[in-house]
């Protein structure tokens, strides 16, 4: 499938969810904005690295992308007072639960490609930023740094030249996101004790702290070495 086809397609599929959710025009903007911030990074990303068409695993990423802006449109609804907790729960669930799909599908078709890779750590990151910012409402604003970090990283590593290589694959990244999602999520249930729910977090931020730290350290002790393909994301595993 052609990338801005599989966007559109990804678009009406939003447009289904949202109905099926029955959000208000709030929720309805906060997802329709979050849509298109997505859909013209993954354009120009995929204008960049030469990508003509998605690959099965990058459909299975996108649809995880279309969720987690159903997932926007349910915490912008939450910040009007509606209560939204029994449906952005599962939603988010199943967002975080496609995360182990895709890797695997692009694995076993022969699709893993560097496109791939990074539309899956930016997926990855909206949903960690969205639900961030639902769970600080009610534990603190402290919480935002879980969702904002990658962000941060992306914007020092755009104005610091020995930030901008190449990673190399370290797997441990893939399972920090996923913990991190995870915990966010439960946190939203409001089901764990508050003691409970702020030592998760707690650990959600440490792991967060070593995963970047580790990278930033690597590429400190590496930056002697010549620039290559600039990456200014943590996307590889």
């Amino acid at each position: 499938m052609e990338v801005r086809r599989g966007l559109l397609t990804c678009a009406g599929g939003l447009v289904v969810l949202l109905a099926v959710l029955g959000v208000g025009v709030v929720g309805w903007a906060a997802a329709g904005l979050g849509a298109v911030v997505l859909a013209v990074a993954a354009d120009r990303r995929a204008s960049v690295d030469d990508v003509a068409r998605l690959g099965p695993a990058d459909a299975v990423t996108l649809a995880r992308a279309t969720l987690a802006c159903g997932v926007l449109g349910l915490v912008a609804e939450a910040a009007t007072g509606v209560g939204v907790v029994e449906r952005l729960v599962p939603l988010a669930a199943v967002a975080l639960a496609l995360d182990l799909v895709d890797g695997k599908v692009a694995r076993r078709t022969g699709t893993v490609s560097p496109f791939g890779a990074r539309l899956d750590g930016e997926s990855d990151a909206f949903l960690i930023l969205v639900l961030s910012v639902h769970v600080a409402r009610d534990v603190g604003a402290w919480v935002l740094a879980l969702g904002l970090v990658r962000y941060a990283y992306a914007g020092v590593a755009a104005l610091v030249p020995w930030m901008q290589r190449t990673l190399p694959p370290r797997y441990w990244r893939k399972v920090v996101a996923a913990y991190v999602g995870i915990t966010l999520a439960v946190a939203a249930s409001g089901v764990p004790p508050a003691t409970a729910t702020g030592a998760a977090l707690v650990l959600a931020a440490a792991l967060l702290a070593e995963s970047f730290g580790w990278d930033v350290v690597w590429l400190w002790r590496t930056r002697r070495l010549a620039v290559d393909a600039p990456v200014a994301s943590r996307t590889q595993a």
